[in-house]
């Protein structure tokens, strides 16, 4: 009967189950196993004994069998209502089964059984939705009736999450335990917690109304104080200075609406079948064991318009709630900000200075979100990446968070980095036009019609890799033990340093999650070259040795490596229109024109930081022939600094020498670089393979040492205290500009004004450069040192370049 009840249920009802495959769960195979559902329907129960045999499982249906204890059945629910009504009622009592199983363990201390918790929502809709009848039979916080449940499966039967969690030992729980009655509730109430934190991470946490939202959060007492300074300043009444504060709360706060998410992610479904060949996710495992309990803040890189839609696409698919995103306001756009709203977006200006109200009710809008445990997502770079590198954090919204969670901290908190990789950018070419120096378009309807025309481009793969969760709790341990203690303060210096820690140690843990991809591998490889060209056989040894520095490298165990053999990466790389193969009779060409050179510049730099300490030791030892291993760490040592603020490289100063010892040993290894007599380091013979391979593979790094180099040569140039950092940054984007055109044509992200900005301030940070009280820029002897340290890495005919470049710089204006 049941067996037919089961294939009845199953005409309307479609899963999504999860983990994908039983060895996840981790079972072990000598112990019986018994399913737990949270509430007693029996369709949940044919649901479980269905996905039990489809799975491999044993069924629930089946007898539970053990030397020590027996039963017809290997399942119970957790919530059990008074029978003979078909209205809910929240009364409930313990599972005989439960009861059982309790006393059997306590009486037997070698007995014991999995308990196998199984979650299963009929649609994951949180709270109150705009459609009246889904709203009415959507999950929901509330115990539902019999005859709801009903309604509920037949509206919502086609998007049923399953979701098996890790077994619990019902030993481990019992632990000492020799009162039954107290065990039994203990362990009910353990069971009641994982099911209400599995709901919370399915559906999110109960979710009032928007507009009590809105209400609740203009009711904030930091608000109503901003509301009334509003009122003083801009001399206007109290109601007129509210009105404004509920405008801007309105323009910030999203409106999420699962049929809108639905109907979003089946859209994007059809768009990424389009456009790419494939979404490969990485370690996703690492937002589900956390999930449970924590507020998440997912943290992504962000290369692409492309990148909010993915995640939350991803996220939706694998049975989480989607994350609230921060957008920027030029996203709110007619229609489009209207689908973002309820999607889970919220806007933010880009500016907001000027306006304390508004920074106010936005402030106390991500403080309610963050408290009421809500998930979250926002880019800390600010912007799109337009050369490819992750971007200097801004603390901006990160610092709000770190306030928040200061200010109130009973729920965990978790930062998930998230490194987003493409094989091909939607946005490559306007990115290179604005490299080039056009002023960035706003985005608009018609831009949006015109991408339709991308449907037919083939952009190959993505890569979405999940890393593990910063515990914000823990890392201000690290930093500052007392801080729980101590009154919320968020001026106090403490609290600044701990937010530039944060935003440091997060784009380290985004970098450090980079998926090397084919187009990486032959972009850092074929742009070393003179012309953007290469004997085909050599390119292949080429990209060998990359792989093989990655794969040695102490980046390998979180980085995503290509194991391609070098001949299958080009030919991936052709099918993608990013390079031409030229037949010759002495050996295929591989070349990059103009366009596609410059394109590829990006996707060089992608990787440019996991090949930086190997590019390093290459430029010293195939600019200088032959040094003392003294000699190039102390080199080393004297850039690196520089280069560690601007690639977020994760090691400091005291374990620099065992890196550098490690990647000598792996040049070495490829036969690139020779030792001599044991305490000098020789590049290889002129005329031998291996001596173009050490200076190609030193290429890689050489825009960025440039970049250094000319800042440095400029402010030698123009002298201290005669240069404000704005105009050093324009100075030396212009100059930039200036020497990509007169030697090279695919350096436009060469003079990316952001990137030399970065080179300033990390001069400030690291105290060569000091901002005196008029804004001027200080040095003393120390920058000579610094640019000796550079000049020794670059070959003599770019430095001589360079200085004439410098040279040729406007005077200051007095």
């Amino acid at each position: 009967m049941l067996g037919i009840l089961r294939r009845i249920l199953y005409l309307g009802t479609r899963t999504q189950v999860f983990p994908e495959s039983p060895e996840e769960l981790k079972l072990r195979p000598d112990l019986p196993l018994c399913y737990v559902l949270h509430e007693r329907h029996l369709s949940n129960l044919l649901v479980l004994d269905h996905e039990c045999r489809q799975f491999g499982l044993p069924p629930a249906l089946r007898p539970l069998r053990d030397p020590a204890f027996s039963a017809p059945r290997s399942y119970f629910f957790n919530s059990r209502p008074v029978r003979g009504s078909i209205v809910a009622n929240p009364r409930s009592e313990h599972s005989e089964l439960l009861k059982a199983l309790v006393a059997a363990a306590i009486a037997n201390p070698r007995f014991d059984v999995q308990l196998v918790p199984v979650t299963i929502l009929w649609g994951r809709e949180p709270g109150k939705q705009e459609s009246v009848l889904k709203a009415l039979f959507a999950e929901t916080w509330q115990q539902v009736s019999t005859l709801r449940h009903i309604f509920a499966m037949l509206i919502h039967g086609r998007h049923t999450v399953v979701r098996f969690n890790a077994p619990i030992s019902l030993r481990d729980v019992l632990g000492t335990d020799s009162d039954p009655s107290r065990a039994v509730r203990k362990l009910g109430r353990i069971l009641r917690v994982h099911f209400r934190r599995q709901r919370e991470m399915a559906i999110g946490p109960d979710l009032s109304h928007r507009r009590t939202q809105l209400r609740s959060l203009l009711s904030m007492p930091s608000v109503r104080t901003a509301i009334a300074a509003e009122a003083q300043s801009k001399s206007i009444s109290l109601i007129a200075a509210q009105k404004t504060a509920r405008d801007f709360a309105l323009e910030i706060a999203s409106d999420y609406t699962y049929s809108v998410v639905r109907a979003f992610a089946l859209f994007l479904t059809w768009v990424w079948n389009k456009v790419y060949n494939g979404i490969e996710v990485h370690n996703f495992e690492r937002v589900t064991t956390v999930a449970p309990g924590h507020g998440i803040i997912y943290v992504p890189c962000h290369r692409s318009h492309a990148d909010y839609l993915l995640l939350s696409y991803i996220i939706f698919n694998r049975g989480l709630m989607v994350p609230h995103i921060a957008a920027g306001a030029n996203l709110n756009l007619p229609l489009v900000g209207s689908i973002l709203r309820r999607s889970g977006a919220f806007f933010l200006r880009r500016k907001i200075k000027g306006e304390p109200l508004y920074a106010t009710v936005f402030q106390e809008y991500v403080h309610l979100m963050i408290e009421r445990g809500f998930p979250m997502e926002y880019f800390i770079e600010g912007g799109r990446s337009r050369s490819g590198r992750t971007l200097a954090p801004k603390a901006g919204i990160l610092a709000m968070t770190v306030q928040s969670f200061v200010r109130s901290h009973a729920r965990p908190l978790v930062f998930v980095p998230v490194y987003v990789g493409y094989e091909k950018l939607m946005e490559g070419n306007s990115y290179l036009a604005e490299l080039h120096g056009r002023p960035k378009k706003s985005e608009s309807l018609l831009d949006l019609v015109r991408a339709a025309r991308l449907l037919k481009q083939n952009f190959g793969k993505v890569h979405v890799n999940f890393g593990p969760p910063l515990a914000l709790a823990e890392f201000l341990d690290a930093l500052q033990p007392d801080w729980r203690a101590s009154p919320f303060d968020a001026q106090a210096p403490w609290l600044r340093g701990a937010v530039d820690a944060t935003a440091m140690e997060l784009a380290r843990r985004i970098n450090s999650l980079a998926v090397v991809n084919p187009v990486n591998l032959v972009a850092a490889t074929l742009l070393s070259t003179p012309k953007h060209a290469a004997d085909m056989r050599l390119l292949q040894q080429q990209i060998g040795h990359c792989q093989y520095l990655l794969a040695q490298t102490s980046w390998a165990g979180t980085i995503v490596r290509c194991d391609l053999p070098p001949d299958e990466v080009i030919d991936y790389v052709r099918r993608l229109d990013l390079v031409q193969c030229h037949p010759h009779p002495l050996g295929d060409m591989i070349r990059a024109d103009e366009q596609q050179a410059a394109l590829l510049a990006y996707f060089r730099n992608n990787i440019l930081h996991l090949l930086a300490l190997p590019a390093l030791l290459a430029c010293l030892v195939s600019h200088n022939r032959q040094l003392s291993r003294q000699r190039a760490r102390d080199a080393i040592r004297g850039i690196y600094g520089l280069l560690r603020a601007e690639l977020f490289l994760p090691w400091p100063a005291e374990e620099l020498d065992a890196v550098i010892d490690h990647t000598e040993s792996a040049l070495a290894q490829r036969g690139l670089i020779e030792s001599g007599d044991g305490d000098s380091l020789r590049a290889p013979p002129p005329n031998s393979e291996a001596s173009p391979q050490l200076q190609q593979l030193g290429e890689i790094l050489r825009p960025t040492l440039e970049r250094q180099f000319l800042t440095l040569a400029l402010l030698q140039h123009y002298g201290s205290g005669q240069l404000t950092r704005a105009r050093l940054e324009e100075d030396a984007h212009l100059l930039a500009q200036r020497l990509a055109m007169l030697y090279e044509f695919n350096s436009a992200e060469f003079s990316e004004k952001l990137l030399f900005a970065n080179v300033v301030r990390n001069l400030i940070d690291g105290g060569i450069l000091q901002v005196d009280d008029e804004g001027l820029l200080r040095f003393d002897a120390r920058i000579t040192l610094a640019a000796a340290q550079t000049e020794l890495l670059l070959a003599a005919d770019v430095r001589h370049s360079i200085h004439l470049i410098a040279r040729a710089a406007p005077p200051p204006a007095s």
